[in-house]
């Protein structure tokens, strides 16, 4: 509702064309008087309505395109998308998962602090390209299911809730590790831990990566019998993520062991029938499945690099491909 000012007239907004000329008043109200009083003095509104391309004195108005001077954002805490300082992104949401090994880095403890840095900070240097992201930790530097079962009479189904609380664990100290340069992050639990995480709901999940955030999904699918691979690519396909990157300690897909045989060949590509007609290590077959029905790319590629996570994440060509080519999805570098 309107609220009469002292005003002696009204401020008039006017548009201009060719053949059409109009001027039209815009009634002050409560919220337009608020932004006018003395504490926002300083401000300055511009507000300019025209419907034509070119103003009245014949010249070209700069592109709406959100940029200011000498190409910076001018949006504060938005990034700059000057085509020649930041190029074209080729993912906008991504799901990084990362394996409990590699976070044990020379394995001499159960998390490496300088692994959980190194990823942190190489996520924050992409978050503030306005990239979301999510991730999915694993839990086998600390237990892993599928090995402990059947010890002491522990069965499959109680040794993988086990694991999942192992993931849980990394996950907090990765989140903590990101606070801790000022990276806002919530951890999401498949199964309820309310005085440690967010119990995970989808809708919400994707509302804090639309906010910035970076999400954890820790506890895999909150299933026994589920890898976190399988849940890393369950989660991509739940938050409509453009692909899954999977951090390991290797280089990529190799035709053999790197490690026993150094001639080993790495794959810059691969299909999903090539990965489960070879039956190649790469993630468990349930995993591989769901990324080729929702048409999933994923990416493999070496944790331990230096900067091969944010070059993974703005889509730049690292490790292997599986699903796609790299000329129709991302860019050589």
């Amino acid at each position: 509702m309107s609220i009469p000012l002292p005003l002696t007239s009204y401020s008039p907004i006017s548009t201009s064309s060719s053949s059409i000329s109009r001027t039209s008043f815009v009634p002050l109200t409560l919220r337009h008087r608020n932004l006018f009083s003395d504490q926002n003095a300083s401000r300055r509104v511009f507000i300019t309505c025209s419907s034509s391309l070119s103003s009245n004195n014949g010249s070209t108005p700069e592109p709406m395109n959100g940029s200011g001077l000498n190409g910076q954002s001018s949006f504060p805490g938005m990034p700059s998308f000057d085509g020649a300082s930041n190029p074209p992104l080729k993912w906008r949401r991504v799901l990084l998962k990362v394996s409990g090994e590699a976070l044990a880095g020379d394995e001499q403890q159960n998390i490496d602090p300088k692994v959980t840095m190194s990823i942190a900070r190489e996520v924050a240097a992409v978050t503030r390209l306005g990239i979301e992201v999510a991730i999915v930790v694993g839990g086998g530097n600390i237990f892993r299911g599928s090995t402990w079962a059947g010890c002491s009479g522990l069965d499959r189904s109680s040794a993988d809730y086990i694991g999942m609380m192992a993931t849980v664990m990394n996950a907090i100290f990765l989140q903590a590790t990101m606070e801790s340069i000022g990276i806002p992050t919530r951890v999401q639990t498949a199964f309820r831990m309310s005085e440690v995480a967010e119990p995970y709901i989808r809708r919400r999940a994707i509302r804090h990566l639309e906010k910035g955030r970076v999400v954890i999904f820790a506890a895999g699918t909150g299933n026994p019998f589920f890898t976190t691979d399988t849940a890393a690519a369950l989660r991509c396909a739940e938050i409509n993520a453009e692909v899954v990157l999977k951090a390991t300690n290797v280089d990529g897909v190799f035709d053999d062991d790197p490690k026993r045989n150094p001639n080993a060949r790495l794959h810059e590509s691969l299909t999903y029938q090539e990965v489960t007609s070879k039956d190649l290590s790469v993630m468990d077959m349930t995993a591989i499945t769901l990324c080729q029905e929702n048409n999933i790319p994923v990416v493999v590629f070496n944790l331990s690099e230096p900067g091969n996570i944010a070059k993974a994440i703005k889509g730049e060509r690292v490790g292997t491909l599986i699903g796609g080519t790299w000329n129709s999805i991302v860019t050589a570098t």
